[in-house]
């Protein structure tokens, strides 16, 4: 408890420090106040914007798209992790198209998913979707890889089939790892959904008020309080 009291106490003097800075810096005239409105402006127009439906309405609508594609990824990269991990001739005839469709950038992307699905959640959720996969899956591959063999070996020498051997030894040895995938592609997933309605410039969600936003005269401040 100690520990964590004094990290929190540590990040807390951090982020401090840094709306410091900002005000500081703004207040100052070091920078122009239309690029880098004062800390505490920005704060109170945050505070603004969290009593502001239309705004909530949009934020809810991206925090809708980022759980709905996070959930979808989940549900197909740790079943397809589990079978790659598990299946060596799978994983060999797969490896190729896994190793060409992993680099390619989801922003990228974005024309065509949006020619194919149209103006929506479904775009966002799809998009979502594919960038949030990755890190599951290949966490899902590894952690199935690391899992004990003794455990495993043993198991089987007691008659245990291969699905009971997968769920009471792979499966929870891996979970730390399926985790940790998760943990990454929940920031991947937030980001690609703000990102996909700033490029798309249709729908609503907080990626629409930020683009907004940043069109509008001494926006800045909008800007950065989304």
């Amino acid at each position: 408890m100690k520990g964590r009291q004094e990290q929190l106490l540590l990040g807390s003097l951090g982020v401090l420090l840094a709306f410091g800075a900002c005000e500081a810096v703004s207040r100052a005239g070091l920078v122009r106040r239309t690029y880098l409105p004062p800390a505490s402006e920005v704060l109170a127009r945050a505070v603004e914007l969290a009593g502001d439906t239309v705004f909530l309405d949009g934020l809810a609508a991206t925090l809708r798209a980022w759980a709905l594609g996070l959930a979808l990824a989940c549900a197909i990269a740790v079943p397809v992790g589990l079978v790659l991990g598990s299946v060596p001739v799978v994983d060999a005839a797969v490896r190729a198209i896994v190793e060409f469709l992993r680099p390619l950038p989801s922003v990228a992307l974005i024309p065509l998913v949006s020619l194919l699905l149209g103006s929506g959640t479904e775009t966002k959720v799809a998009l979502v979707t594919y960038a949030s996969v990755w890190p599951i899956l290949f966490n899902t591959v590894y952690g199935l890889g690391e899992t004990d063999h003794l455990a495993k070996d043993t198991l089987r020498a007691f008659g245990f089939g291969r699905l009971a051997v997968l769920l009471r030894v792979e499966l929870p040895g891996t979970a730390p790892f399926i985790a940790a995938g998760i943990r990454i592609s929940a920031a991947v997933a937030l980001i690609l959904a703000v990102a996909t309605e700033i490029l798309s410039g249709f729908g609503e969600g907080l990626g629409i008020f930020i683009a907004q936003a940043g069109l509008a005269t001494d926006g800045t401040r909008d800007v950065l309080a989304g």
